[in-house]
């Protein structure tokens, strides 16, 4: 009989195992899963962020040209009407 249990019990231990080492192989892949998905998100965050230093350069440039075509118009507008 005693023979049956340690049986038993080593059965016991090896489905234990099994179950953690499932559980464990799950688990560690989530991780991986997740960690991907932050790099991707890491990723655009910073392509956005690239994107929008570009339309905030682009957009000075573009309101310093206005500024400077409006004094270049007040200009033009002076001499023509003086």
């Amino acid at each position: 009989m005693a023979a049956e249990e340690v049986l038993q019990t080593v059965d016991h231990y090896k489905t234990e195992i099994e179950r953690l080492t499932k559980e464990l192989t799950e688990t560690t892949h989530e991780k991986i899963q997740a960690a991907e998905y932050g790099l991707v998100v890491l990723e655009e965050k910073l392509t956005l962020k690239q994107q929008y230093d570009e339309l905030e350069a682009e957009y000075d440039s573009l309101k310093q040209e206005l500024e400077q075509l409006k004094e270049s118009l007040g200009i033009w507008l002076l001499l023509k009407t003086g």
